[in-house]
């Protein structure tokens, strides 16, 4: 046993390098080993690396030529039909934004192989004309026309003087009755010779509007005056309006005038009305038109006498339409 391990002591000695222990030599096998291994790894990586950009370069490239292809493909063939790049001759081109066929560039000349937009010539502007404001229409001319007919056997004011009407002496003398709420046109201006208050006339008149009395029915109240020239003056107000006046009057054993002017000028419309026997009735219808601020004046007076017992013009009633 002893020899035996001897032999093999001897044999590890003789093993081992001169210049180091025996312990080194394992260790620079396996560094060995690890950098070949390691070079091995490297050069694998490399080649992998070359591979993915290769394929990468192929993919750009393959992209590239479908892109070149699709740009120059359609206008690299012959001429079809007169036009260049394949396109029918009269066929527009699309540009590949809806809506852009036939349209120019606003802000600049019209876009390449696109049709200007067809639009109508502008119109010349219309001068302004100022329209002068017409002169008003001169006012209505006058008018004036009389005339006599004969009296109904009874009037009714609020029916025929639907502006204005007036009464007399309904209670004596001085009496008189207007129309409530009336216009207010009618104008007792006075007259000359004393004024008496009579119920007889042949006529009676009726009323339901009135002021200080409200409602009469069948008065044959009335107011007359005596001797020649004596009478009564009255006006009607002017509105610029056509009027309609009816003057209700009548003389007994006389003859009266019915004198009609305008205050604004003009010819006199005079109408006469005579008895010599006894009493006698009319209605004067007189038709005017007359400015506002303008009067019609009438006067009803005794021409003539037939008697020297009072003969007189008579006055019941003026309604004004």
């Amino acid at each position: 046993m002893a020899d035996e391990d001897r032999t093999r002591a001897d044999s590890r000695a003789g093993d081992d390098p001169p210049d180091g222990p025996a312990r080194h030599r394992p260790r620079a096998s396996i560094t060995g080993h690890t950098r070949s291994a390691l070079r091995r790894l490297t050069r694998t990586r490399k080649r992998r690396r070359w591979a993915v950009e290769a394929l990468a370069a192929l993919v750009c490239l393959v992209a590239l030529v479908s892109y070149l292809g699709t740009r120059s493909g359609p206008e690299s063939g012959d001429d079809q039909e007169g036009r260049p790049g394949g396109v029918p001759a009269g066929a527009a081109r699309p540009t590949g934004f809806p809506g852009a066929e036939g349209r120019t560039n606003e802000a600049g000349p019209a876009t390449p192989n696109l049709r200007p937009r067809q639009r109508p010539p502008s119109p010349d502007p219309t001068p302004s004309v100022s329209t002068p404001t017409p002169p008003p229409p001169p006012p209505a001319a006058p008018v004036l026309s009389v005339s006599r007919a004969e009296v109904p056997a009874e009037v009714d004011l609020t029916a025929v003087g639907t502006r204005d009407w007036m009464h007399w002496g309904l209670h004596g003398d001085n009496s008189t009755v207007r129309k409530r709420a009336g216009s207010g046109e009618i104008i007792d201006a006075g007259g000359t010779g004393t004024r008496v208050g009579w119920d007889g006339n042949q006529e009676v008149v009726s009323w339901r509007d009135g002021t200080s009395e409200r409602s009469v029915s069948g008065s044959p109240n009335g107011v007359y005056t005596c001797g020649a020239g004596s009478g009564f003056s009255l006006a009607v107000a002017g509105s610029g309006e056509p009027r309609v006046v009816q003057l209700y009057a009548g003389t007994w054993m006389a003859r009266g005038r019915l004198d009609a002017r305008l205050s604004t000028g003009g010819p006199v419309s005079s109408v006469r009305l005579e008895d010599p026997y006894t009493s006698q009735s009319a209605q004067f219808t007189i038709r005017f038109r007359l400015p506002k601020g303008a009067r019609l004046v009438l006067t009803w007076t005794v021409e003539k006498v037939f008697t020297e017992h009072c003969g007189n013009v008579g006055l019941q009633a003026v309604a004004v339409r």
